[in-house]
């Protein structure tokens, strides 16, 4: 299979040349065709009746009357451009007419034939038509044609013109049009290499308006602010994997050098192995949230979508909760204005309204109270809603408590390691939707929305 060649300047630069010249040609084709079609015809057509005319002359009054009506004739100018005309005997002597001589080049052949000649010590392109009397005589009627020569030359002279300004006009918008891609992408190429080097915070110009390059531009700035994020991300991430990590293997280790070193009796022994067991649990229930987070953000679940009724998810997650609530003296109350079917993964949105709830139950005063309330906005949108009356979150730490490992001071004596947002903010956007957190006055109305389709 041939390839295509590649985009460049040049390239672009020599198709433009190219087509351009073959549109020219076929304009200019037709056209000299047409003119050789009927210019020519006509010329042939109008000498051969005159030959004709001339032969019947001859053929009625003799020599004489020929050679008369001959020498009548060439002292008339037409309008069509001088007339040509030549009687000769059978070795090509001049008997009458208008040529002096029997053009040098041209046969003595019945028939069209074209050539130059002098008249008068003017050069002329001629197309003469020859015709043979009895006797062997010779008749040549013809036509100064040299005006039509020069429309002829003019023609192909304009034609070659043209082409030539094609062709600077091609080799000046290739070096323009480079130019200005080189320019732009000495810009991309700048920007890359401040990224490569570590500033991360390096953007394309924009010039503004809707240029080509200024959208791809704005392409490229929103996957750098997305990988710039992402590494933040991670580094942030890793930095508080590191963080949360050392304090149970740090406690998982003071536990069993303990017990190498004292030896207690096997009772002491089996409750050290099951607080260990307890550590390592507490790693490994990290973990397992990490990878989750990781498997919802590269879409992976979404093959596992189906229709989903999120107002039933809802009311069993509250149900499931419902006696833990009892047991904090909590009120934990269900809401719905129907059937809420949206596609999705049941499983996620099941944990997702989990985590809404128990970070509710974590916070929630003695006596409080929790309500989940299913809805549908406006536009189709799905929306299940956790509030509760405890202390709220400020509205400083409102946009990063859905951030990997990030616990507020209110959290700090809690259960947790800061994972469960992250989880319900990613399951969120998996489904088309967003967790939104705003102030319950007193405590915290957590959303999760998420897209009917």
């Amino acid at each position: 299979m041939t390839e295509l060649p590649r985009f460049s300047a040049r390239n672009l630069a020599i198709g433009y040349i190219a087509v351009s010249i073959a549109v020219l040609a076929l304009f200019a084709t037709p056209l000299w065709l047409e003119w050789n079609r009927r210019i020519e015809g006509a010329r042939t057509e109008s000498l051969r009746e005159d030959s004709q005319r001339l032969s019947e002359v001859f053929h009625r009054d003799g020599l004489a009357g020929l050679a008369g009506a001959i020498d009548a004739e060439v002292g008339r100018r037409l309008r069509s451009g001088e007339k040509l005309l030549l009687l000769a005997d059978d070795s090509r002597t001049r008997l009458a007419g208008n040529l002096p001589e029997w053009p040098p080049g041209i046969a003595d052949s019945p028939g069209m034939h074209t050539g130059w000649t002098t008249v008068a010590g003017t050069p002329m392109s001629i197309s003469l038509f020859a015709a043979r009397l009895p006797g062997g005589y010779r008749l040549l009627v013809g036509r100064d044609v040299t005006r039509f020569r020069a429309m002829e030359s003019f023609f192909w002279y304009g034609l070659l013109g043209a082409s030539g300004i094609i062709l600077v006009l091609g080799v000046l918008s290739g070096w323009m049009v480079r130019r200005a891609l080189l320019g732009e992408v000495q810009g991309i190429s700048r920007t890359a290499s401040a990224i490569v080097a570590g500033d991360l915070s390096r953007r394309l110009p924009i010039r503004g308006g809707a240029h080509e390059l200024d959208i791809l531009a704005q392409t490229i700035n929103r996957m750098l602010e997305q990988i710039e994020h992402l590494l933040h991300g991670v580094r942030n991430v890793s930095n508080a994997i590191a963080h949360d990590l050392r304090t149970p293997l740090a406690e998982l280790r003071s536990r069993l050098e303990e017990l190498l070193v004292t030896r207690p009796p096997p009772e002491e022994v089996l409750g050290g192995i099951e607080s260990a067991v307890a550590d390592v649990d507490r790693v490994i229930g990290i973990f397992n949230a990490l990878l989750r987070l990781a498997e919802i953000e590269s879409c992976a679940r979404r093959s596992g979508f189906v229709e989903v009724d999120l107002a039933k998810v809802a009311a069993e997650a509250a149900e499931f909760y419902q006696p833990l609530a009892e047991l904090k003296g909590v009120k934990l109350s269900f809401e719905s204005a129907g059937v809420q079917t949206v596609a999705g993964d049941p499983l996620l949105l099941a944990q997702a309204i989990g985590n809404l709830i128990d970070n509710a139950l974590k916070f929630a005063p003695l006596h409080g109270a929790i309500t989940i309330a299913a809805a549908r906005r406006h536009g189709g949108m799905v929306e299940i809603a956790v509030s509760d009356d405890g202390p709220g979150i400020p509205d400083a730490e409102k946009p990063r408590v859905s951030q990997r490992f990030y616990r507020g001071d209110a959290s700090r004596g809690t259960p947790g390691v800061g994972l469960g947002l992250s989880l319900v903010e990613g399951v969120a956007r998996l489904h088309g939707g967003a967790l939104e957190l705003a102030d319950n006055r007193p405590g915290l109305r957590a959303t999760l929305v998420v897209s009917p389709s």
